[in-house]
């Protein structure tokens, strides 16, 4: 549905600010970049005995392309 409009999602860490985020988008896909929507998620709960800890909170950004650019998939290399 996303990329119908055009849009694309990726997880980086929730220190990145938006401006470093559209930077590197466009200098390593040279593609441009017209909108960008975030939202920080919580890091999971785990428990390693009587202690409770948690995973790493993260950012998901919703990245907008200029009608014409597109981002080509990235594919695994399989061994």
């Amino acid at each position: 549905m996303l990329l119908g409009k055009n849009q694309y999602t990726s997880n980086v860490e929730s220190g990145s600010t938006r401006t470093e985020i559209k930077h590197w988008v466009e200098l390593f896909f040279g593609v441009k970049v017209i909108a960008m929507n975030s939202h920080r998620l919580p890091g999971k709960g785990r428990r390693m005995g009587p202690i409770m800890g948690h995973t790493m909170h993260y950012r998901r950004m919703i990245i907008t392309l200029q009608p014409g650019y597109s981002i080509p998939p990235l594919r695994k290399k399989r061994t």
